[in-house]
């Protein structure tokens, strides 16, 4: 189902100097997180392949980022009411880490059947949590409701100009850190996260190709790339719970379709192969979400040469969810 989007002449919602602002903000509050590399998985693809090992950020995903440059605008207003999000995990715990450390009460809105893990340190954040069904409900709706009967300021996962630029931060780093890339590849879910990285890519390397992955079963932002307006899918089914959006959102969608060269798609069985070669070959944990990128390079689905950067976007996983997806 199409989505019109309703302005597709404006101008970009973010640009360079929006995720230097946030990389300013972000400065000794966010990790600078390591840029790593494994030859026997450059051996597999064929390329120098650069790892930024969001695995490693506050909590455990590049989503800390974002949160946090989209709260730390707030007014002390804002503030004192307090804050409302909607995600499956990863982005449920960077708004409740960002609020606590600006002293705002954060209220999330969570799948009732998210990863145990993130649930739990969510909350231990100190967040209020209220579930739903996502297969039944709607998260945003639910989310819209008590932040209009609390007076609080909703922070969007991928859909804000603030958090998309925060993102983009870790691209600003890895091509500060790692010098000239060809290729740039990351996981794709509602968007934010590659539109904020290609904003930065492309305006620092003008020749450099952004590739995005998703799961096949969620395929919403390679449908409405190949459509040329938003397209809308039933809520996917996919291990990568972090990638399950039904939807680009509308300023990501804006900016990806300008500045994304392609999106590929990889199964649930080739992201558990990625995670495993992850941490056979280069010691690093990462949930299902986040080694999407590295599925699509060992699969050939996406081929590269040269110098590739590759976000590793989260390592949110226990160790009992580990063990049952990788034997």
């Amino acid at each position: 189902m199409g989505t019109p989007d309703n302005n597709p002449t404006a101008d970009p919602p973010i640009a360079l100097e929006d995720v230097r602002d946030a990389a300013d903000r972000l400065a000794g509050v966010a990790h600078r997180t390591p840029v790593l590399s494994s030859p026997p998985l450059d051996e597999l693809i064929g390329a120098e392949v650069l790892f930024k090992c969001e695995n490693l950020q506050r909590t455990g995903a590049f989503k800390f980022r974002g949160a946090y440059n989209a709260v730390s605008r707030l007014i002390p207003d804002q503030l004192e009411r307090g804050v409302c999000a909607y995600s499956s995990g990863n982005h449920a715990q960077a708004v409740a880490l960002a609020a606590k450390l600006r002293g705002s009460p954060a209220t999330i809105v969570m799948p009732a059947d998210a990863p145990r893990s993130k649930l739990e340190a969510t909350r231990g954040h100190g967040a209020e949590i209220i579930t739903y069904d996502r297969y039944s409900e709607d998260r945003e709706a639910i989310a819209s409701e008590i932040a209009k009967e609390r007076g609080l300021t909703i922070i969007p996962p991928f859909e804000d100009a603030a958090v998309m630029a925060g993102q983009g931060t870790a691209a600003l780093e890895l091509i500060e850190d790692a010098g000239h890339l060809d290729a740039l590849v990351a996981p794709v879910s509602g968007g934010g996260l590659i539109a904020g990285c290609a904003t930065a890519a492309k305006a620092l390397l003008k020749e450099i190709k952004v590739i995005g992955v998703e799961p096949e079963v969620a395929d919403d932002t390679r449908r409405s790339l190949a459509a040329g307006e938003r397209v809308s899918i039933p809520v996917p089914r996919t291990i990568a719970d972090g990638l399950a959006a039904t939807a680009p959102g509308e300023l990501s969608f804006q900016v990806n379709r300008e500045l994304v060269s392609e999106i590929a798609v990889v199964s649930d069985h080739e992201i558990v192969t990625a995670m495993i070669a992850l941490f056979d070959h280069a010691n690093l944990v990462a949930e299902p979400s986040g080694a999407t990128a590295l599925a699509a390079l060992l699969t050939g689905r996406v081929r590269v040469s040269g110098r590739v950067g590759v976000i590793i976007s989260g390592g949110n996983i226990d160790a009992q969810r580990f063990r049952e997806l990788t034997e």
